[in-house]
């Protein structure tokens, strides 16, 4: 049997409200990476998280107290035992906001991430390298998933005043330049307009504040001091 034809086990969890993508969507994906990259590799976990999680994540482990969109944690198994390769971790509402930002589905987001966290799996560093790693991303998105690349970096986006389309079937494109500001004018105007709510009128009185006393008013009556009442004793119960 070959290293590429042994089994790869991958474990899904998910504490996110979102829904990520699973077996269906992305396990033909990860297999093939698994192939392409580590035959030997026996294992993997796939985590989705929300920011809050991820946040914490990111704090205790790299001193960083702010989300991010994919962390790795490669493991190292011994000889003999069980290759797992390591756990990946992705927070889905950094995906779905990139996904929004490049007019493309959450599932095509949240592939660039599980590419991008395997490549550190297997010991890729692009912070280290001289762009080896992300060469190597954007072969692996074309080569597996036949599609063209997306940029990885939390400040990608859009050019300036550009805007995502829905169209019928659901998708979400980016359009720039006159189709821009003709969706721009149609979301304006498609607003219904909210009536203004009148103030209410205010009584005079209200308006001038208390005011000086009038001269020659009858002084207020003394107020009476209130009746004490007789304390009933409350049995067992201590307040």
């Amino acid at each position: 049997m070959n290293a590429a034809d042994l089994p790869f086990k991958i474990d899904w969890s998910s504490r996110s409200k979102m829904r990520g993508p699973g077996e269906q969507s992305v396990g033909e994906m990860l297999r093939k990476l698994r192939d392409q990259l580590v035959p030997k590799a026996e294992g993997i976990s796939i985590s989705y998280v929300d920011d809050r999680t991820m946040r914490k994540l990111n704090r205790e482990h790299r001193g960083i107290n702010m989300t991010t969109d994919v962390l790795s944690f490669p493991a190292k198994p011994g000889k003999g035992e069980f290759q797992h390769l390591g756990d990946l971790v992705v927070s889905l509402p950094v995906a779905e906001k990139m996904a929004k930002k490049l007019g493309v589905s959450r599932r095509r987001e949240v592939q660039t991430l599980l590419i991008h966290g395997f490549l550190h799996l297997c010991g890729y560093d692009h912070e280290t390298d001289q762009g080896e790693m992300m060469e190597m991303q954007a072969r692996l998105e074309k080569d597996v998933l036949g599609e063209a690349p997306l940029a990885m970096t939390l400040k990608r986006g859009r050019k300036a005043g550009s805007k995502v389309k829905v169209l019928k079937d659901g998708r979400r494109v980016v359009v720039t330049g006159r189709a821009a500001v003709a969706l721009a004018r149609s979301a304006k105007t498609g607003k219904a307009k909210q009536p203004k709510e009148k103030p209410e009128k205010v009584a005079k009185e209200a308006k001038r504040g208390p005011g000086r006393p009038r001269k020659n008013a009858p002084a207020p009556a003394p107020k009476r001091p209130p009746r004490r009442k007789a304390m009933r004793p409350r049995g067992g119960v201590i307040a």
